[in-house]
């Protein structure tokens, strides 16, 4: 009765969350921790944990596709990794070797449109799963409707310095201008094809850490961050909604903020301000408590005033 009782309950929370959410972020980052720890709490060897998170894995991509993301990528295999037992990654290789082919031929894969990328130095891994990414991408490289994007032999702080270090050579041998170098320069040395910027990041297992994780398009983007204690395994359809609140949440503070930093700016700016500060208090007002929404004949009124002290030019008049 307890179990059915906790599963009753479990279900009327995950459909209040699922009522709560209105908006999905693009791109979802997910840090897939406690594996290990789960197997080794059941008495099992960690191959199981990361069997039994993969089955999570299949979810998520579910839960993500209904709620509209585009693109979502798992830290799946980072570089410090390589330092773990080699029986343990031995069995962890086959695993993904099995998958992603599994998942390469997958029906629902194909009726989805769901590209598969490898991202991370993955000349570093074993044949056999080399193969086995080049055979996901190749079967899956037409579609666009969605993005999953494996981390494999991942790790940030290296694709950043590999990035930095080709624009490097650019400028040395290619003639590249250092005023030339632009967001896009760097981006297009991270990675094969394009990566979205990171609208979210979730890490289960209780660390409270990003984990070197994507620190061009999550932290330059200023990534919602989703902390939560279940290990992988044990992620559920609540928890995810959970995160996607949390995005939603973070997503209302920045609108909120923008809005007030602009009504704040409307009396003591220049004429070009003025226009892009108003612009951004009609975008962002409705996201304001009721008591701190400017009256439309208000702006009007500071409008006015700005263009009453300015000639045709733009100068202040005499």
């Amino acid at each position: 009765m307890k179990r059915w009782l906790r599963q009753r309950v479990d279900a009327v929370y995950e459909e209040v969350l699922s009522r709560e959410v209105s908006g999905a972020p693009t791109h979802v980052a997910v840090i897939q921790d406690g594996n290990r720890r789960y197997a080794r709490r059941k008495g099992d060897d960690a191959t199981d944990g990361h069997r039994e998170g993969v089955q999570t894995t299949e979810q998520v991509l579910e839960w993500c596709q209904e709620i509209g993301v585009e693109e979502l990528t798992l830290y799946t295999f980072s570089t410090e990794n390589f330092d773990r037992p080699e029986a343990e990654n031995e069995a962890l290789f086959d695993l993904l070797c099995e998958k992603l082919r599994e998942f390469a031929d997958a029906d629902r894969v194909h009726d989805n449109g769901v590209q598969i990328r490898a991202l991370g130095e993955v000349e570093r891994l074993p044949e056999r799963v080399r193969d086995a990414v080049e055979y996901a991408e190749r079967r899956t490289r037409s579609y666009d409707q969605f993005v999953l994007n494996i981390a494999l032999a991942y790790g940030g702080r290296s694709q950043l310095l590999e990035a930095v270090q080709g624009v490097a050579t650019d400028v040395e041998r290619a003639g590249l201008e250092p005023g030339e170098i632009t967001v896009e320069t760097i981006e297009n040395r991270l990675y094969d094809r394009p990566v979205r910027d990171v609208d979210l990041i979730i890490r289960t297992g209780g660390d409270e850490r990003t984990s070197n994780f994507l620190p061009w398009h999550a932290n330059g983007n200023e990534a919602a961050v989703f902390f939560c204690a279940p290990y992988w395994p044990e992620f559920s359809k609540a928890d995810f909604l959970r995160g996607i609140r949390t995005y939603e949440h973070r997503e209302e503070s920045w609108r909120r903020t923008r809005a007030r930093r602009a009504i704040a700016l409307l009396g003591a700016v220049s004429d070009p301000e003025l226009v892009e500060a108003k612009s951004v208090v009609e975008r962002f007002r409705d996201s304001l408590p009721s008591g701190e929404q400017p009256d439309p004949e208000e702006l009007e009124t500071t409008e006015s005033t700005h263009a009453d002290g300015l000639d045709s030019s733009g100068q202040a008049a005499d």
